[in-house]
């Protein structure tokens, strides 16, 4: 609940502040909008940003760094007051980034690291995400057999995820316990790509997998098709909320979805760019502190919210928040799950 309060204590004191930013235009530039959750971010985004008085422009770069990187510029020449950037590639964005920065435009780094501190950093603390797949993952399957499927390897996201991951079973790893038998990349954070990975794994083990660490839902859902494929059950953790992931809790097919009420963090964006086209400094936003967990180590303001693991004990609380209907989260459910009942 602490967590909560302070969350809303500093939203609430980030939309008075944007009050001074009225009349300015806030562009988006989205790394991809494959992921069915990017569209709920940005109905609070954009809501955030039009009860500010503010203009929402946006672009998708479509998996491209190329195109993103003329997205951004695009939306520089269309008079964005500030950035909101969803990176496909931080490397790749560099210039643009210089270009923004030139012209005295702020800049928020959307969920995915642009390690400049002239960015501001919003997040989920995806550490603390990677944490929560691998802890009820290994309370479900203690020992034994681990694949590892991550995200795309220009995400460094996906780096973050894994450290989390290892921070609670790496002594077991190195102590034998778990033997960690296949781990793969998923270019794209594509599904069909993460359930190629997981064939592969299974292949080459035999099918001798007993649990499996996904860094994301849609992956997740990969690498179920692929267990079932070969009449495998066996616990998978994912994150994002995905709707296809609470229902697949439910039934028994995937162990945990983390949840990052994506509401919450496209509102906290809006409100913070729209402070920031006012002339609000990267530190002076309400609820910053300082980051510096990137490979460069460079100190930038930022903000990291703190997810919601959803289990077959939790799948309520993604239904009272009114995240998903209960008949969309419990068909086909298992016979345990309280919240179907």
């Amino acid at each position: 609940m602490r967590n909560a309060f302070m969350l809303a204590a500093a939203i609430a004191a980030a939309t008075s502040f944007s009050a001074h930013a009225e009349g300015k235009k806030i562009g988006v530039s989205w790394a991809s909008f494959q992921e069915e959750r990017w569209k709920i971010d940005e109905a609070a985004m954009k809501a955030a940003i039009e009860a500010a008085g503010d203009t929402y422009i946006s672009a998708d770069a479509q998996s491209s760094s190329a195109k993103q990187l003329t997205d951004i510029e695009a939306l520089i020449t269309q008079g964005a007051d500030a950035l909101i950037i969803n990176a496909w590639d931080k490397d790749a964005i560099g210039p643009a980034i210089d270009k923004a920065a030139a012209e005295g435009i702020p800049m928020v780094g959307y969920d995915r690291l642009i390690e400049d501190a002239r960015t501001f950093y919003l997040t989920f603390d995806n550490k603390g995400v990677g944490r929560i797949i691998a802890e009820t993952v290994s309370a479900v399957q203690p020992e034994g057999n681990y694949a590892i499927i991550k995200g795309d390897p220009g995400d460094p996201n996906a780096a973050f995820l894994l450290e989390g991951m290892m921070e609670v079973i790496g002594d077991d790893v190195a102590a034998g316990k778990i033997k960690i038998v296949g781990e793969a990349f998923s270019d794209g954070w594509k599904p069909e790509n993460a359930q190629k990975n997981m064939e592969q794994i299974l292949t080459a083990n035999n099918n001798a997998v007993d649990a499996v660490l996904a860094e994301n839902d849609g992956m997740a859902g990969g690498v179920v098709a692929a267990l079932a494929a070969q009449g495998l059950v066996i616990p998978v953790g994912g994150q994002d909320g995905d709707l296809a992931a609470i229902n697949r809790v439910a039934r028994g097919s995937q162990t945990v979805s983390v949840w990052k009420d994506s509401r919450q963090l496209g509102k906290a964006a809006g409100e913070i760019a729209s402070a920031l086209a006012g002339g609000a400094a990267l530190d002076s936003v309400p609820g910053a502190t300082m980051f510096n967990g990137g490979e460069k180590g460079v100190e930038m303001s930022a903000i990291l919210l703190s997810p919601t693991p959803i289990t077959k004990e939790t799948l309520g609380t993604a239904i009272d928040a009114g995240h998903i209907s209960k008949e969309m989260a419990c068909e086909g459910a298992m016979p345990d799950v309280a919240a179907c009942q």
